[in-house]
């Protein structure tokens, strides 16, 4: 009797630990809906959900990424590393050895529910990855580091626990969705020299459902309605030096709701350039231009794949722009004619005489304290037409918008020397 007694205790203690075993290699996660690489918050919004991936980062697999599908109601994302039996009712980076980049505020929380600034915030479509530094993980302490579209943010060193580090992902609100991969490579190096030839990321002041990749601009919004427009508008305006910039599109996408234009810098996020107050714009769709309106006027030729479109303003030799004086310099690049296109140049100046003729019968318009310039569009090269418009306080901002599945553009912002 004792001999079937410590038998069935033998096998008791050898399935406890083949069931240790198990869950050490499992999946954890609360308030998730995982299916195949995406994860969706299923919570009420009031409770975190929490997933822990099954194995820690190591020499072999030291890197993964997360790419932002639906930010939901308030985009409150987090991505970074925990150990392994860490609490799900809690997001990455606010309890004792964890860390993690939160998309919202785009700070980092090292162990403590109070984080503090990192890097920039992470909207739909952007990629946050998280890794480690695997020369310096034998020391009890390695370097950790997150990128955003796969571009260095920040890093930090930290402490190594007995079980690892293992890749956790954060949500907190109703609609929130990733795409995780666990398998993601990343080269310091090569991307390092990559992003120092390539990025142009910080040409722009505003992305909404638009990710950028060097000079590509691509829509990664829903596309059903006319709120989900995606908008990208440059960091700087135009100004003397900087008068025109160009669009091509690589992708008409579904609809080829494409539209170039100028807007003031407050613009919504989800309008059209061209359609509120304070902006111009051609739309490739339809060849209208939208002149703080949501009706169009005939204007030119609809623009297809391939077309390169072009927006500038005829600046007056004596303007100064708003604040001028208070604009980052550019550093503009030196960038030749497209081949093919011919060089746009600023009409204004191939027409002198019949300015000047002007200027002597009507002087330059005051309106609602902003100045009256002549805003110009192009297509392959050749001028479409001109379009009177007062300048809004602090310039005219390049922007683009797109609202169809598919649209890329690879955009030129500086497509002249000055």
């Amino acid at each position: 009797m004792d001999d079937i007694n410590l038998h069935y205790r033998f096998l008791n203690w050898r399935r406890r630990i083949r069931d240790v075993r198990a869950v050490r290699f499992q999946e954890r996660y609360k308030r998730m809906l995982k299916n195949g690489d995406t994860l969706s918050y299923q919570g009420n919004s009031d409770e975190v959900g929490c997933y822990v991936a099954p194995r820690p980062l190591s020499k072999g697999n030291c890197y993964f990424e997360v790419t932002i599908m639906d930010t939901g109601v308030r985009g409150t994302i987090a991505v970074g590393l925990v150990p392994q039996f860490y609490k799900l009712d809690h997001q990455p980076g606010w309890l004792p050895q964890s860390v993690a980049y939160h998309a919202d505020d785009g700070k980092l929380y090292d162990g403590n529910p109070v984080g503090q600034q990192f890097g920039p915030k992470c909207n739909r479509g952007d990629r946050i990855g998280c890794g480690i530094y695997c020369d310096t993980i034998e020391a009890g302490l390695t370097t950790v580091f997150f990128t955003k579209n796969g571009k260095e943010v920040g890093s930090l060193v930290f402490p190594v626990a007995a079980e690892g580090l293992f890749p956790a992902i954060g949500m907190h609100s109703l609609g929130e969705e990733v795409r995780l991969d666990l398998q993601a490579e990343w080269d310091m190096e090569e991307a390092d020299s990559v992003m120092m030839v390539d990025s142009h990321e910080d040409d722009w002041g505003r992305l909404y459902d638009i990710r950028v990749t060097g000079t590509l601009l691509e829509y990664v919004g829903k596309g059903k309605s006319i709120l989900d427009v995606g908008l990208a508008q440059a960091r700087q305006p135009l100004s003397t030096c900087c008068h025109y910039f160009e669009v091509e599109i690589v992708d008409a996408g579904e609809k080829c709701y494409i539209a170039l234009g100028l807007a003031r810098r407050d613009y919504p996020k989800n309008r059209h350039p061209g359609w509120s107050q304070g902006s111009v714009a051609y739309h490739a769709d339809d060849g209208k231009i939208f002149h703080g309106s949501g009706v169009g006027e005939p204007f030119g030729p609809r623009c297809i794949e391939g077309d390169i479109m072009g927006c500038g303003i005829m600046f007056p030799r004596d303007y100064i722009s708003d604040g001028e004086d208070d604009i980052d310099e550019w550093d503009p690049l030196e960038v030749l004619p497209r081949q093919g296109v011919g060089r746009i140049q600023n009409v204004l100046y191939l027409n002198d005489d019949d300015e000047e003729e002007e200027e002597e019968g009507d002087e330059l318009d005051q309106e609602h304290d902003g100045r009256k310039v002549m805003v110009f569009f192009t297509r392959n090269g050749k001028l479409m037409g001109r379009r009177e418009v007062v300048v809004p306080p602090g310039g005219f901002y390049p922007t683009v918008g797109m609202l169809s599945s598919g649209e890329k553009v690879k955009v030129d912002l500086h497509p002249l020397s000055g």
